[in-house]
């Protein structure tokens, strides 16, 4: 079940979601491409503020270094966050957040599972 494009924008603007949509929540934050889609939903809001810095006059590289100014710092604070985010909405939508460590469990079990099968214990 998909959320109707009113409750997908509430959504992306911090608003949970009914109960019976959290499977769909459960993928959207820890599924394939979650990171990747975090991303995106937190820099689209950027753009156009970025691209108004383009209206203003002046030489193209004082008006890179004023973008680049906003943009690194941005992108930065985004990525560090996104694990508090993505628990936070988790927690919000009544899942459990050891869902994001999941995928990393289950990566070093297989590790440990082929250390001891290769070298025993």
């Amino acid at each position: 079940m998909r959320p109707t494009p009113l409750q997908y924008l509430g959504y992306i603007v911090g608003k949970s979601l009914p109960a019976e949509m959290r499977e769909w929540v459960r993928n959207d934050l820890v599924g394939p491409g979650a990171t990747r889609r975090y991303l995106f939903r937190g820099i689209l809001p950027l753009i156009p503020l970025l691209a108004a810095f383009l209206l203003i006059p002046g030489p193209r590289w004082v008006i890179a270094a004023m973008i680049l100014l906003l943009l690194i710092p941005y992108v930065y604070f985004l990525v560090a966050l996104t694990y508090v985010y993505r628990r936070h909405r988790l927690l919000t939508h009544g899942l459990d957040p050891a869902l994001l460590t999941q995928r990393e469990e289950h990566r070093r079990q297989r590790e440990r599972d082929d250390y001891e099968r290769r070298f025993g214990r």
